[in-house]
This record gives C-alpha cells, structure tokens and sequence, in this order.
C-alpha cells in the first residue's frame, strides 16, 4: 500500500474542485476508495492519504503522535489547493474529527462525515497513556460492516499507545468545534457498534448554529458505511452537497468555472 496521498483523477487546472478524503483509526485509504471514486467520476479531483502508522503493521502506530496524522492531513490538504480552487473534505470514524480538526486551521469548503468519533467510550481511556506501559495492544475494531464479504483493511490489533493519542486528539477536537465555519453534512448508521451517540452529541453541541447544514440517517449499514449497503446513498448526498457548495452542476466539478 502506498504511503503517499493517492489521487483517484489528474490534476485538472486551478479553477476546479477537490476533496480529501480522510481514513479511521487503524484502517487505511480501502475505505474510502469506492467513495472517492464516485467523486471522481462526478468531476472532482480527489487524494486518499495513509495516514502515519497506518497501512504496514500495527507496532507501527506505537510512535505516532496525533499531531502527526493532523500534520499528514494539512500537507495532503494544501497540496490539492495548490491547484484546485476549492478543497471539500471527507472523514470516516477518526478521519471525520481529523477533517473537523483541518476546518479550523485551513479554509475547508464544505465537510462531509461518516459515522465520526469525538469521544473514546471507554473508561479506561484517560489511563492509556499509563496503561500503554504494560499492555501492548487490544482487540481490534474494525470491519463493523452488515454487508458479507467486506473488509477495510484495518489492523489485527489495536495499539493502546495510539488510543491514548486519539484519545487526546478527540478532545483537543471538541475544544475546537465553535471554530469550524464550514458547513457540515453528516451521515449516521443506526447500528454502530464502534462510535456511539456520545460523538454525535458532541459534534452537535460544539458547532456554530447552522453549521450542520445536513444529517441523514443511514438504516442499512454499521460503522463503516461507506463499504456497506448505504454507500450509494453516502457517494451520491455528499457529491450533491459539494456541488451545491460549489455553485456548479453535478459532474461538472472538474471543470473551469
């Protein structure tokens, strides 16, 4: 797997448009490919990066501070600016407060989330950074997906290192919450067994007013929808709503304004 930011269309002139899309914890860019190629082929450049210490093996996450996956973003971030006109960003789980974090700190278009997390549920989550001293790694939390036969790539096991590291990330996100300016479309499944309604509550207490221009219910998928049998209706809402935030036709994204 690449460890770079995977464009899933050229690199059009400046007058164009662009999303980022952005991975959870522990999972890699196998997520959020089919989405960003919808995008693609509704007109929009669209990047994928893996985030650091993801995509090889799990003690790989073990090192890595959050600031770091805020730093990957950021530079995938201004790299699609460079030369787009307008930069959209997608987030799923962790990938979704990681666009939240970016809205605050670089002038987002329009933010699209999938299931995102805000909170660690666990009680134990104030204590990793002393229990990552003398357990290693957890059970995973991955592949929380209804539809048979898919799979996100994520890791075996689950670095209590690096959930002491999103545990700090999430905070410093919802200290940041009244920052984002940028409207915010959100999809929720029914069932998710990884990210409760805490992260919800959260997101919606912390916003602006109006910030939350749009919130649909997902009734078919778990936590990784964009692989389950919601997806369709995640690729098809969120490339309307950066085409209306935009000011342009759907499937014309790519084009010159």
């Amino acid at each position: 797997m690449e460890n770079d930011s995977q464009n899933t269309s050229d690199l059009p002139s400046r007058n164009t448009c662009a999303v980022l899309l952005i991975h959870g914890f522990t999972g890699s860019p196998t997520a959020m490919q089919p989405w960003a190629a919808s995008l693609a082929r509704s007109g929009f450049a669209t990047a994928v990066p893996l985030l650091p210490g993801h995509g090889t093996h799990w003690q790989d996450m073990i090192p890595v501070a959050y600031s770091d996956w805020i730093q990957a973003t950021e530079k995938a971030f201004d790299d699609l600016a460079r030369t787009h006109e307008k930069v959209f960003v997608a987030g799923l789980s962790m990938g979704g407060a990681l666009a939240l974090h970016l809205a605050t700190r670089r002038n987002v278009a329009g933010i699209s989330l999938v299931n995102p997390g805000l909170v660690v549920d666990s009680k134990l989550a104030p204590l990793t950074p002393w229990l990552k001293h003398v357990l290693r790694s957890v059970a995973p939390i991955s592949n929380d997906i209804a539809k048979r036969g898919m799979d996100e790539g994520a890791y075996p096991r689950t670095p209590v290192a690096a959930v002491a590291q999103l545990h700090a990330l999430f905070a410093q996100t919802r200290s940041r919450l009244e920052l984002v300016a940028a409207p915010v479309q959100l999809f929720r499944s029914t069932v998710d067994n990884v990210v409760s309604e805490a992260s919800v509550r959260e997101l919606v207490a912390g916003l602006a007013p109006g910030t939350l221009a749009e919130h649909h219910m997902l009734l078919h998928s778990k936590h990784v929808a964009t692989l389950d049998y919601d997806a369709e209706q995640i690729f098809h809402e969120s490339a309307r709503f950066f085409s209306k935030l935009s000011g342009i036709a759907p499937g014309t994204a790519g084009r010159h304004l």
